[in-house]
């Protein structure tokens, strides 16, 4: 999962980046306002934004609504301003929480992955009913899967909280600790053979009811995908 990680502060990116890195994240780095921009436009798939407000070429706060003009990922505001106005123009302005210079880098820690857990469930809430994946039918509300054809898939709860995962964000690569956290939803304590078994018997179902279609992909070294067709 990349996060980008935007200050004109060197130190600062590298302290944080090596924070990130320790919690299985990704960082992007950015020094200014128009390399955050051009970095989100160029890597679709950064997931939140920490983001200094003091920068130079474009501030925090400029970037920050030109953000929210075209997206709604999620932004954690770097600000060494102390009143309570600057932090209200952060928030009216469109960044979804801030953090007080100077600042223990394991408090950004936990508002990265509470913020990302709020993102994730309203994400969640808001995926589709039905979902049709080649040549299967996904229902969340009844947990019932079938193929095109009729034919029902009997799945575990986990495994169908894996299929819905995975189909519900086709092309995306989830790890195995993504897919633990979000289906098992609790922080990943186990190996990575705990969601290959599970994953492993999925594809077996799948297979046996499809006649052999192969949807579940691995992505090696990587994790688990379904191709959107």
């Amino acid at each position: 999962m990349k996060i980008l990680v935007a200050d004109d502060d060197k130190e600062i990116v590298e302290l944080l980046s090596i924070y990130l890195h320790n919690e299985g994240y990704e960082p992007v780095v950015a020094y200014d306002g128009k390399e955050v921009l051009s970095k989100i436009h160029t890597l679709s798939d950064i997931e939140l934004v920490i983001l200094d407000i003091m920068m130079p070429e474009l501030d925090g706060m400029q970037v920050v609504k030109t953000l929210r003009k075209e997206s709604q990922i999620p932004i954690i505001l770097l600000t060494a301003k102390t009143t309570d106005m600057d932090k209200i123009k952060g928030l009216v302005a469109g960044a979804d929480d801030y953090v007080i210079k100077p600042f223990n880098p394991l408090e950004v820690m936990a508002r990265v992955k509470s913020l990302l857990r709020r993102t994730q469930m309203q994400v969640s809430s808001e995926q589709p009913d039905i979902l049709e994946i080649s040549s299967l039918v996904i229902n969340r509300d009844s947990h019932e899967v079938r193929t095109v054809g009729g034919k029902e898939i009997q799945l575990t709860a986990l495994e169908f909280g894996i299929l819905y995962l995975l189909a519900s964000h086709p092309n995306r690569v989830f790890s195995a600790d993504e897919i633990f956290e979000r289906v098992w939803k609790q922080e990943s304590v186990v190996s990575a053979k705990t969601v290959m078994v599970h994953v492993s018997h999925l594809r077996d179902k799948i297979e046996e009811a499809t006649g052999g279609e192969k949807i579940i992909q691995t992505v090696w070294g990587v994790g688990y995908k379904i191709d959107a067709k």
